[in-house]
């Protein structure tokens, strides 16, 4: 009788394919667990895994119940005030992850991560337990007394503390300031993508190995270290010259890669990539396209500092004669065009020391020079918009031009529009100013004070600019049209056309007050990326 009810039990449990899910007994009593989970089965499990709890628990699950199990990527863990899952309940999860990261798509995949980092957090162990299911490899440490900083290392098969692994991928080492106490745990998880499927999550750009290396800490959101977080991946295969790495974290709430708060410590050559990163997270490292040899970016640099100090020094002698020529300063238009100088030599004054502030230690030094450099550039770029709407008013509307305090009014607009943009930022996230490297694959080469987050970067400089740059070439059109229509009327004589010849060439060289050849920057791409950034550094190097 007892055995035909042994049976009975049995394909019951089979039919309906019970799942892992969190005991009402420690996880490390090895019971509960069903038929189709034996010791050290399928092909997921290696035999690296060095927690004494409960044995490894097979991966053919059905629907996701009880109060601690895995969830599916669609739903949300939900964190316990009375009982923690234990580790044979982690591998159950980390097994549901391994499948998802072969046979499911992106999204669930991004879920799936997501959800297991805070399942790890709420796992109860005593003692640093480490584990190993496939494509994933987690350690979850416990601290024991004063935290004073903490190494792991991490290969394919096993993930160790404060002691390498045969073979070792990634070496991460935690500083001190995080501050661990012996109730949180301190979770390691490495996630490495199938071949298939090294391009990840939408970007053109390729996860190197298809490798994420995360970290998170148990009750504590660790951001904004001073003392960097270092994770060091061992490169086994060669970078060529059109590739460059770049150290990045994945934003779960964007589902978008970005590099904020992560420096690069990698040259050419070097057979390992050390991200120092401030905060915790999934990290990885993106192969992108290389921007440019050092060599053309080195020629590139002196060319821009010898044309930025040549027009720096044009531009003091020309405001030096505007304000030693009492005819000069009667002319309206030269008001304007001496507003747009000196928003010129702020840009230049504050863009040629840049790169030496930014080499020192003074971080206060440096937030003045990226929030005056940022400032002078918009200023730059408003009154750039000015000379065109101020031509247009002189070519085109000839007549009836006269506006009730003109130039205070295109003053408030050049000088105050920058001022609200940089204030707005500043109140938004003053830390958006700080170092920022030229070279995104060298973060201890050339580097200079300015905007180093990517978002407030694009809306603020290639955004406003973009709107200015639009406006400028539909006056510039307007205002040739208008010269054109002129030349071909009957009705005007000889004098008429020689004055249309000379507003000709004046509007060549007004192209250059508009900003027009800041536009090249948008066909420095392909091929046209070298020679489109040479153009760009001697033309508007020396707009001055």
């Amino acid at each position: 009788m007892k055995w035909w009810l042994l049976c009975w039990l049995v394909q019951s449990l089979v039919s309906h394919k019970i799942t892992c899910k969190y005991s009402d007994k420690k996880s490390d009593d090895g019971q509960n667990q069903g038929p189709e989970q034996g010791q050290n089965q399928g092909p997921e499990q290696g035999p690296n895994q060095r927690s004494d709890k409960g044995p490894n628990q097979g991966s053919d699950k059905g629907p996701n119940q009880g109060s601690h199990q895995c969830p599916n990527p669609d739903q949300k863990y939900k964190k316990s005030t009375t009982k923690k899952p234990g580790v044979s309940d982690a591998r159950c999860c980390m097994e549901d992850v391994n499948s998802i990261l072969k046979n499911g798509n992106h999204h669930d995949a991004i879920k799936a991560i997501e959800r297991l980092e805070d399942f790890l957090e709420e796992t109860e162990v005593n003692e640093t337990t480490s584990m190993t299911v496939g494509q994933v490899v987690a350690i979850l440490y416990k601290p024991k007394g004063p935290f004073t900083g903490l190494a792991i290392y991490a290969s394919e098969n096993e993930a160790m503390s404060d002691k390498a692994a045969n073979n070792s991928k990634a070496i991460v080492r935690l500083p001190r300031e995080m501050d661990a106490g012996s109730n949180n745990t301190i979770v390691f998880c490495m996630v490495t993508w199938p071949e298939t499927n090294a391009t990840t999550w939408g970007t053109s750009d390729v996860l190197y190995e298809g490798r994420l290396v995360g970290m998170s800490v148990r009750g504590k959101n660790i951001s904004g270290l001073q003392e960097r977080v270092n994770i060091t991946m061992n490169l086994t295969t060669g970078i060529n010259e059109t590739q460059m790495p770049v150290c990045v974290f994945f934003n779960f709430s964007t589902e978008a890669y970005s590099s904020n708060g992560c420096l690069t410590l990698w040259e050419r050559g070097q057979s390992h990539i050390t991200c120092s990163c401030d905060h915790l997270t999934y990290f990885g490292v993106l192969m992108v396209s290389a921007s440019l040899p050092p060599t053309d970016l080195k020629i590139l640099t002196y060319i821009t500092l010898i044309g930025c100090s040549l027009s720096l020094f044009a531009l003091v002698i020309t405001v030096l004669l505007f304000i030693t020529n009492r005819k000069i300063r009667a002319d309206v238009s030269m008001k304007v065009h001496i507003n747009l100088a000196i928003a010129l030599i702020l840009l230049n004054l504050h863009f040629l020391p840049s790169q030496t502030v930014a080499a020192q230690s003074s971080t206060g030094l440096c937030l003045y020079m990226a929030l005056s450099l940022h400032y002078s550039l918009l200023a730059t770029f408003s009154w750039m918009a000015l000379e065109g709407f101020h031509l247009y008013i002189l070519l085109v509307r000839v007549f009836n031009i006269y506006i009730r305090r003109y130039l205070l009014k295109l003053s408030l607009v050049g000088w105050g529009i920058p001022a609200v943009i940089v204030s707005l930022v500043v109140i938004i996230d003053r830390d958006a100013y700080g170092r920022v490297p030229l070279d995104l694959s060298n973060s201890n080469g050339t580097a200079i004070c300015y905007i180093g987050d990517n978002t407030i970067k694009m809306v603020t400089t290639v955004g406003v600019f973009s709107l200015v740059f639009s406006f400028n070439v539909i006056m510039l059109g307007v205002t040739v049209g208008r010269i054109v229509r002129l030349c071909r009327t009957k009705e005007f004589g000889q004098r008429d056309s020689n004055r249309a010849k000379r507003d000709v060439c004046t509007l060549l060289g007004v192209t250059t007050l508009l900003g027009i050849t800041w536009g090249l920057v948008f066909f420095s791409f392909g091929y046209l990326t070298t020679p489109g950034l040479y153009l760009f550094c001697i033309l508007n190097s020396l707009q001055g």
